[in-house]
């Protein structure tokens, strides 16, 4: 089974409110999608979205990446051997990790549909469904209390608040949302790197003495602020995930060997994919961490690899996958079901499931 041809284009998915985040602000979301056709007739999906802010890369990168130098490497290999095809996509250029992971997600695809499985079973899993949280985007404290109301009424019970820049305004919004959703509902933070390692120690202390009830708190600091992050860790009286400070395999060793966080966020786009993926479920299983499975602002044929991981191990106790659910509009076909609540109803058609894209405009 060869690859026969390689397409990419790109999907734009608009948002039923604007995505905000302490580093940006979008109204529609974008994936470049991949399509790869086997001289079989089995045709493989993958997407990535671009996330300058965090991978660095671009619409015109991924899609430069993958058509310029990993299509003409892979076209006409033998599919089949998904390790070898895994192989050369690893090694065929540096970085690019988001270009990677939309062909190892398609790659994958193949694989399961080669063997009439859905890609949880191959990875060892039972298809049990996952909850997933839904993000409350950084806005004024009223704002974010109405949307943390609206998506507790949709069945939400774990949602994520979006904070960092402006200490007493958090203060102000997580006062508004327990005030309006009460405490029986799972509350955590994400502050994309907006604190600095003090400020957030004494934000967390205080929201403790206060009363908020907060599950888990991601990456409250810089990235590359490891023993800043270890700090917080260390006085925090919630745990801490580290997000954007694991981008591989290589980090996560290192933030779990000094327990720099007390647990990571897995992102395929982040570490390349689903091999990426594995590699840090098994470092994340030597030192007896539990791990969280999330995604960047992607629709639905990323999301759905990323759902298949999630409920294949045992390791993965938090889901962070409401992408799709963000969207006014479904257009990719097959998969797991993102349904309009917390629930991933996960699929048993081979591969992840996709069967088609509508809408993309193709290169």
């Amino acid at each position: 089974m060869r690859i026969k041809s390689f397409n990419t284009g790109v999907l734009l998915s608009p948002l039923r409110t604007p995505f905000k985040t302490a580093v940006r602000s979008v109204n529609v979301l974008t994936d470049v999608i991949v399509r790869i056709e086997t001289d079989s007739g089995i045709v493989g999906w993958g997407s990535a979205p671009p996330t300058a802010k965090v991978t660095g890369e671009t619409v015109g990168s991924i899609t430069g990446a993958i058509n310029e130098v990993i299509a003409p490497q892979l076209l006409g290999s033998d599919c089949g051997d998904l390790e070898a095809s895994l192989d050369i996509l690893d090694g065929v250029l540096l970085h690019n990790t988001s270009a990677k992971a939309a062909v190892d997600i398609a790659l994958h695809d193949i694989w399961g549909k080669s063997l009439g499985l859905p890609v949880w079973r191959l990875l060892g899993g039972a298809g049990k469904n996952i909850i997933s949280d839904v993000t409350i985007s950084i806005n004024n404290p009223e704002i974010m209390a109405e949307d943390a109301f609206a998506a507790v009424k949709r069945g939400f019970s774990i949602i994520k608040i979006k904070v960092g820049g402006n200490i007493s305004l958090d203060f102000k919004r997580l006062s508004e949302i327990f005030n309006i959703v009460g405490h029986d509902v799972k509350v955590r933070l994400d502050a994309n790197q907006g604190w600095k390692p003090n400020e957030a120690v004494r934000i967390l202390n205080e929201m403790a003495a206060t009363g908020f009830d907060i599950e888990l708190v991601e990456q409250p600091v810089k990235s590359a602020d490891i023993d800043g992050l270890r700090f917080v860790t260390a006085r925090s009286p919630f745990p801490i995930v580290a997000d954007e400070s694991c981008q591989n395999f290589k980090d996560a060793i290192d933030i779990m060997r000094i327990h720099a966080a007390d647990m990571v966020n897995i992102k395929l786009m982040k570490c390349g994919g689903v091999r990426g993926a594995r590699q840090i479920i098994s470092a994340a299983k030597a030192f007896g961490s539990e791990v969280m499975v999330g995604a960047m602002l992607e629709g639905k044929v990323s999301a759905a690899a990323a759902a298949h991981i999630a409920s294949s191990f045992n390791c993965v106790t938090s889901v962070d996958l409401d992408g799709p659910n963000l969207c006014t509009e479904h257009l990719v076909s097959g998969g797991p079901n993102f349904t309009d609540g917390p629930e991933i109803c996960m699929n048993s058609d081979a591969g992840f499931g996709i069967t088609g894209v509508s809408g993309v405009v193709w290169d």
